[in-house]
């Protein structure tokens, strides 16, 4: 079967956590305000760039295994308590070690991965706001392609990086009994799914393929139900009225399959039940291994909207470190240092999260940026910025990556200059430092907060002799996003019912 071509939706997310930078004293002249300025750890940055090639990823999976929850008796979602889940960054899975032979080679690979991420949610976001939906993009056989085929909940999350294979991965219990599988978690996706048996076409999982009928829960979805009409691409199937459902990603990959209600099991938190899945038996693309996805987004499909959860958050760590944080649903109380900002809706898509950014600044400096290139058209959901868990470098509009990259230029003159490596073009060579001080950059929102940045999620490495490059981008998209290189080791927050954005530092 051939995949539609429909629009890109975004990949998915799980994260591991950066270890804290130790204190070093730099070999460079310290800036006159030294408040103004942010210490980078080259020694340990660099060590642990060189140990994500070696780090044994099967002690990851035998612990994820350890913490299977014990089988309970699903209860509604009204009654749960809390849900937590743990989250694994991707390049630490099973079955990811050995893949490149560089840490050079790795982050290319990631960087050409994060293009296509970017580069389909700009996508959808400017179709969206130019008022084509996806349904409108569905081509002529995609009837063929069809027939022929309030809870706080948690968990953990895993690193990993790319479209359609995701940045950050979880284990997620999934039908009665529970499978343990590891799920893609994305907040740039409405509709949760995973492949299941019997295959059509299956792309390769660490995990063995769901298999429906051995699951007391599994339940399938009717045509004329209201969950099937959410879908933006959907057939019945004739013979017994069951809804099928259909996902494109803007690289090629695609899931198509049946839509049915499954219960849903994360972390030790209680089983939940009746949440609609898709349950692919034809499937395509980069998914890197993953069983499914884990839909976050702010659609009526989503997990979080089934469950009628209000409030999440998750903590992205390090890509480089095999650790895990963590992904909460429900209310959490509050933090100290917490940065709150506007949480803001399209008027055209419900899926991303965008929040009220203002400006930037570097070394303590606002940056003569117009607020019109953050700012989102409030009639037709044009620009503005989405928080993203599947994009891993922060994107802004070309005029205000010019005026951070020239700002943090001036701020590092005695820093040795390198050639540029695949998007990044300020990039240095730290080779034999053992610390740096670089300009402080900081990430200002409506309402007066200010989310600064430490060194490490703006000056990263790229290859494991010392290369380091300022990790933003520029874009010829209306939409800026903010990526997860730039939310390492910060927990972030949505609550959609007082519509705001949460952003505390250092609480993985």
């Amino acid at each position: 079967m051939r995949p539609p071509t429909l629009l890109p939706l975004a990949a998915a997310a799980l994260l591991v956590l950066a270890a804290a930078p130790t204190p070093a004293a730099s070999r460079h002249h310290r800036p006159a305000q030294a408040a103004d300025t942010e210490t980078l750890d080259v020694a340990a940055s660099l060590s642990r760039a060189r140990a994500a090639l070696s780090t044994d990823a099967a002690s990851l999976h035998q612990s994820a295994a350890a913490g299977k929850p014990k089988r309970r008796s699903p209860r509604p979602r009204e009654g749960a308590s809390s849900l937590t889940l743990r989250l694994h960054a991707r390049d630490f899975l099973p079955g990811e070690q050995g893949r490149h032979e560089s840490y050079r080679s790795l982050v290319l690979s990631r960087l050409r991965r994060d293009e296509s991420r970017a580069a389909a949610v700009a996508a959808r976001a400017a179709l969206a706001a130019d008022g084509v939906t996806r349904m409108d993009l569905r081509p002529a056989n995609a009837s063929t392609v069809f027939a022929a085929s309030a809870a706080a909940i948690q968990g953990p999350v895993v690193s990993g990086v790319g479209q359609g294979s995701g940045e950050y991965f979880s284990r997620v219990g999934i039908g009665s009994p529970a499978r343990q599988l590891y799920m893609v978690l994305d907040t740039g996706s409405d509709v949760t799914w995973v492949q299941c048996q019997p295959c059509a076409d299956c792309y390769q999982q660490t995990d063995p393929v769901f298999d429906p009928s051995l699951s007391a829960s599994y339940a399938a979805v009717s045509c004329d139900s209201p969950r099937c009409r959410d879908l933006d691409t959907a057939a019945c199937r004739n013979a017994t009225g069951a809804c099928l459902y259909e996902v494109a990603y803007g690289d090629g990959s695609y899931t198509v399959g049946d839509f049915a209600t499954e219960t849903l099991t994360l972390g030790d938190s209680q089983p939940v039940g009746n949440v609609a899945i898709g349950c692919g038996h034809d499937n395509e693309g980069l998914f890197v291994g993953a069983a499914g996805l884990l839909a976050l987004g702010g659609g009526p499909l989503s997990f979080p909207s089934q469950i009628s959860a209000t409030t999440f958050s998750y903590c992205l760590v390090d890509r480089d470190s095999p650790a895990a944080s963590t992904l909460q649903f429900g209310d959490g109380a509050a933090e100290a240092g917490t940065v709150t900002a506007p949480l803001l809706r399209s008027p055209r898509t419900s899926t991303f999260y965008y929040v009220a950014m203002t400006g930037i600044s570097v070394g303590g400096q606002p940056l003569s940026i117009p607020p019109s290139a953050f700012a989102m058209d409030a009639a037709s959901g044009s620009g503005g910025v989405i928080v993203d868990s599947g994009t891993a470098v922060t994107r802004l509009q070309a005029a205000a990556y010019a005026a951070l990259r020239d700002a943090f230029a001036r701020g590092t003159p005695s820093l040795p200059r390198a050639p540029g490596v695949s998007l990044f073009d300020t990039c240095y060579d730290l080779s034999g430092r053992t610390s740096v001080e670089v300009p402080a950059v900081a990430l200002r929102f409506e309402g007066g907060g200010a989310l600064r940045l430490p060194a490490k999620n703006y000056l990263i490495p790229v290859d494991g002799a010392g290369t380091y490059c300022l990790a933003f981008a520029p874009t010829n998209a209306a939409v800026s996003i903010i990526g997860n290189v730039q939310q390492q080791g910060t927990r972030v927050s949505f609550d959609t019912a007082k519509g705001a954005v949460g952003f505390t530092p250092n609480k993985c």
